[in-house]
């Protein structure tokens, strides 16, 4: 019987791939037969597919690896519910800054602080916490409101002036898609290791305040990649007749221009997910670091003799 189960869970373990390989080839599928058709009601598959195909194998992933502690029920509430939840609460919170260089940066504070209140509902009843199971947890809630926000970009990416713009609704999913386990399931998955890590460490609530600031840094310093890179591809070619619109250089600009922006653009990206995939190691190992000090603590107290009582 133990045999039997050991080889049901790694086969579970192995199955979040073949999903992801299956969902991709359907998805190249529908837009083959878009682009042969012109069907436009085949436009909100590819959307569906596109944006959720990844933060859905994000869920599996976890659910295998957590099977037995963390309930598809939880999983699954946390990524459509918590997912719906971020969007909404943060659309309606940033409806109101405005378009400015203040909104890449409260962007960032708003949406990680509506994720961090979503991922504490999620975590109500777990008795039993660790680092490694809020960071399950938290990228499971970050994988939700990547899925619905990329939705969101790439509806509009489809909008055109006259008909749907297919291949700006395929550049932008692939590109969400592929930074989408960097961004917000990663920044989500280090905020629910330290909320979990909040009982066993010291100034557990200053630890979570100070990765709850550093997360939203990192969330708004990826907001401003765009500008940032724009900005610095104008000033290195000595171009200044040209202005940065929404982040963007505008269409007319030199191609090498375009091209240094993007290398600045996709370094920095680097950059930050190195910086991220760090800060979560490190979390995770100064968690292990205190399990493995106070288990030596419980090893080293006297114990009674035996035969005399307590």
């Amino acid at each position: 019987m133990a045999k039997t189960t050991a080889r049901a869970g790694s086969s579970m373990r192995g199955y979040w791939w073949k999903i992801l390989l299956g969902g991709v080839v359907l998805w190249i599928l529908t837009i083959y037969v878009t682009v042969q058709t012109s069907n436009t009601n085949l436009v909100p598959t590819i959307i569906l597919l596109g944006s959720f195909l990844v933060p859905f194998v994000v869920v599996l992933y976890v659910g295998a690896r957590q099977e037995g502690i963390l309930s598809p029920v939880r999983l699954f509430s946390a990524f459509f519910i918590g997912g719906i939840l971020g969007v909404l609460g943060a659309s309606l919170l940033e409806a109101e800054i405005g378009s400015s260089l203040v909104l890449f940066v409260l962007v960032g504070f708003i949406e990680e602080f509506i994720k961090l209140c979503v991922l504490v509902v999620a975590a109500c009843g777990i008795a039993k916490r660790t680092a490694g199971l809020g960071a399950a947890l938290g990228a499971v809630v970050g994988a939700g409101f990547a899925a619905f926000e990329s939705a969101g970009y790439a509806f509009n990416a489809a909008l055109g002036q006259n008909s749907i713009n297919l291949g700006s609704l395929v550049g932008t999913e692939v590109l969400r898609a592929g930074l989408s386990p960097v961004g917000h399931v990663l920044w989500t998955a280090i905020l629910g290791a330290a909320l979990f890590s909040m009982r066993r460490s010291g100034r557990p609530v200053l630890r979570l305040v100070l990765t709850f600031i550093g997360m939203a840094l990192l969330h708004s310093m990826w907001d401003l990649l765009g500008p940032v890179s724009s900005f610095l591809a104008l000033l290195l070619t000595g171009t200044f007749h040209f202005e940065i619109t929404n982040g963007y250089l505008p269409r007319s600009v030199a191609p090498e221009v375009a091209s240094i922006s993007q290398i600045f653009y996709y370094t920095g990206m680097l950059i930050m997910s190195l910086i991220g995939i760090n800060w979560l190691r490190v979390v995770l190992r100064h968690w292990r670091r205190n399990e493995k000090a106070l288990a030596g603590q419980a090893e080293e107290q006297p114990r009674p003799a035996p035969g005399i009582p307590r």
